[in-house]
């Protein structure tokens, strides 16, 4: 009885293929299709548009997030041999702390001029003495890779980092 009935389905299955193939070659569609069959696959080229054009603006991102850290760890690492590199040896003698202004511009512009920072900078470091306290500002520019390939857009972004660093008795 089983195999009465695989046949009969057998042969069921195959008559349904050939209605479908005879409805297919006088041009009526098939139960179901829409006449919108493929269009999805125009969308594809937009959509492989926007994902480049997200991961070129992820990288414009990440480069300028490069620069403003190297800017950051170069101010920090100015201010602080500054501060130790910076003091007055005649005051120190004497037992009192003083800066020497003129020692602490050059040893923040030697630092700053070793950095990875120092090819990118837009402008000299600005330093600040406040007593004990050396602070250090870097203005360095961030290049765009992809977005500079845009008419009108800036091809590069200025990124400010700041550091201070003071003294303190041990």
């Amino acid at each position: 009885m089983l195999r009465g009935k695989a046949s009969r389905s057998g042969l069921a299955a195959s008559a349904d293929r050939g209605s479908v193939l005879m409805l297919e070659q006088q041009g009526c569609r098939r139960p179901g299709d829409s006449p919108d069959r493929g269009s999805v696959l125009m969308l594809m080229p937009a959509c492989v548009l926007v994902v480049l054009v997200l991961a070129a603006i992820a990288v414009d991102m990440a480069l300028m997030h490069l620069r403003q850290r190297q800017a950051a760890d170069a101010a920090a690492s100015a201010a602080n041999d500054a501060v130790t590199a910076g003091v007055d040896p005649r005051s120190l003698r004497q037992g009192d702390y003083r800066l020497d202004p003129a020692e602490v511009r050059a040893v923040v512009d030697r630092t700053v001029a070793a950095s990875e920072a120092a090819e990118h900078l837009a402008r000299p470091p600005d330093v600040a003495i406040d007593g004990e306290t050396v602070e250090v500002e870097l203005t360095v520019e961030a290049e765009h890779l992809f977005t500079g390939a845009i008419p009108g857009a800036s091809r590069t972004t200025l990124v400010t980092a700041r550091a201070s660093a003071t003294a303190v008795a041990p």
